[in-house]
């Protein structure tokens, strides 16, 4: 896992370190079941306090994408929760674009290219 602090950066580094951990796990270079390191271990990998660590790592679980198992350690989710929220609006988009007449790849295509833009 390579994760880099950018000291100079206005992004606070539990941030930094928050959504770097969160997009390895959404592209897939951290799959699901990974083991992260101890909070101590990673705030000594990355020269940063244990706190901050501790920060990024209960934002990451209450976000879904990290559980930890107390002693056994930290791990990259397996089923990322749905907000009730996110859950209604992808429903509302799934039936809209169905109502439409589009295909899944042509709805996950313009999601796509608004990502991106």
């Amino acid at each position: 896992m390579s994760i880099v602090i950018d000291t100079a950066s206005n992004v606070p580094p539990y941030e930094q370190l928050r959504a770097q951990v969160a997009a390895m796990v959404a592209d897939g270079r951290l799959p699901a079941g990974t083991r992260l390191a101890t909070v101590r271990q990673m705030a000594s990998d990355l020269g940063l306090a244990a706190n901050t660590v501790a920060r990024a790592y209960r934002e990451l679980e209450a976000d879904g994408v990290i559980e930890t198992h107390g002693r056994r350690g930290t791990f990259v989710r397996s089923v990322q929760r749905e907000s009730g929220a996110l859950a209604r609006l992808v429903a509302d988009y799934v039936a809209n674009a169905r109502a439409l007449g589009l295909t899944c790849p042509e709805a996950l295509r313009l999601v796509e290219n608004r990502w991106t833009t």
